[in-house]
């Protein structure tokens, strides 16, 4: 018996990952995106977690979402509390890991019908 994962076709997930870019549904990104089940948004600014501003997370927080997935790049880094107010004020779910982890968990969650989105800093 075979078991995979039967998702929407338009939704988006992560296909391919590695230093320094992600691949969604086939595209490769070298750059900072947001990744939602039906919309990338590749405009997204920071390209590393130390110069994250709390408007880079103003926009999240206008996003419908249950939970952020906030991928730091290589290494875990946590945003600082000041920052993530307005995720707090909507009452978004934020989690914070290492890119990689950020691509595997939003292919379970987005597979899984969620609302989510994977902020990513590459």
């Amino acid at each position: 018996m075979k078991l995979h994962l039967q998702t929407d076709s338009s939704t988006n997930l992560f296909t391919a990952y590695d230093a320094g870019y992600v691949a969604v549904n086939g595209i490769r990104h070298d750059h900072s995106l947001i990744v939602l089940p039906g919309q990338v948004i590749t405009e997204w600014q920071p390209a590393a977690p130390d110069i994250m501003t709390a408007e880079h997370f103003n926009v999240l927080a206008d996003i419908e979402l249950e939970i952020l997935l906030l991928g730091t790049g290589p290494k875990l880094r946590f945003p600082s509390p000041r920052l993530i107010h307005a995720l707090a004020q909507r009452g978004i779910g934020l989690e914070a890991m290492d890119t990689f982890a950020a691509c595997r968990t939003y292919n379970i969650l987005a597979g899984d019908g969620r609302k989510v989105a994977a902020a990513l800093i590459l």
